[in-house]
């Protein structure tokens, strides 16, 4: 089953193949919607720093009593953020926020600050990076990659660092795969996550996928969160009603080879999407 499924990071860390977004959730929202997918057998959990719920995400975990072991948590340094000593400095409160001892997956949320974006911050990324390589080596996050990313912002770190980013997170939906980008990380052994794996649900209003949804038995939302898996791509569905939450474990069936080719042709949303994380 996809609960008990998992990738493997290039440095042998295991990340389940599915995770629960919180993109845009409440404080009580997110609360709710991990203790449900705790619940149903969610073992991966994303959240931000600039999402302000992961104290909400931390509360969960406490209170469900799961072991902390047995729970995959990412979060991400907010993209404003540029300078070594401030990487260091907010990621001690994000670890106070969740409550935890070490985190999963640290990730830088963008390569610029959201009111600056496609500005060059090489530099300033390189130095975040250094940062988070030392808070890697000194065991408090098991894992740490980038989001947002693009081929030659992900070299300069590899250049000036020689460490590659274990995941980068990014759009990834059917009909906006971001093929060149992807093919780069997965030839580099970087894990790709996708975010808004249902368009932020634009997806889900496309009767162009029910003959697909009607032939696996499923619904336009799980063949879509499949889709992201058949790619080998890690799908991070938000949601906060349970019984969604519930439904989007449900993808356990295979799409048959000439339904991908068919999916990978659909191209209905720009690549000039505005990001969303």
């Amino acid at each position: 089953m996809i609960k008990d499924e998992y990738y493997v990071l290039s440095n042998g860390v295991k990340i389940p193949k599915i995770g629960l977004g919180t993109w845009q959730s409440s404080k009580e929202d997110t609360y709710k919607a991990c203790m449900a997918a705790i619940k149903a057998g969610y073992k991966h959990i994303d959240t931000a720093y600039v999402y302000e719920n992961e104290d909400s995400v931390g509360r969960a975990l406490k209170d469900s009593k799961v072991k902390r072991e047995d729970i995959f948590i990412t979060t991400k340094l907010p993209a404003n953020i540029k300078t070594y000593d401030g990487a260091i400095e907010s990621f001690y409160e994000s670890l106070k926020n969740l409550g935890l001892d070490y985190i999963d997956l640290y990730l830088i949320h963008a390569p610029w600050p959201w009111d600056n974006q496609g500005a060059d911050y090489t530099n300033e990324n390189i130095e975040v990076w250094k940062a988070m390589i030392k808070l890697y080596n000194q065991g408090l996050i098991k894992a740490i990659g980038v989001s947002n990313f693009h081929e030659d912002e992900i070299e300069s770190l590899i250049k000036a660092t020689n460490f590659v980013p274990m995941v980068n997170q990014i759009r990834y939906f059917i009909g906006n795969t971001q093929a060149p980008l992807t093919r780069y990380c997965q030839n580099n052994k970087i894990l790709v996550e996708a975010y808004s794996p249902l368009a932020t649900g634009e997806l889900t209003d496309m009767d162009i996928l029910d003959n697909l949804a009607k032939k696996y038995n499923t619904s336009r939302a799980k063949l879509c969160i499949r889709y992201c898996i058949e790619k080998n791509t890690l799908p991070l569905p938000k949601s906060v009603h349970e019984e969604r939450i519930i439904d989007n474990l449900d993808v356990d069936f295979k799409i048959d080879a000439e339904d991908m080719d068919y999916l990978d042709s659909l191209y209905h949303i720009a690549s000039t999407r505005k990001y969303r994380s």
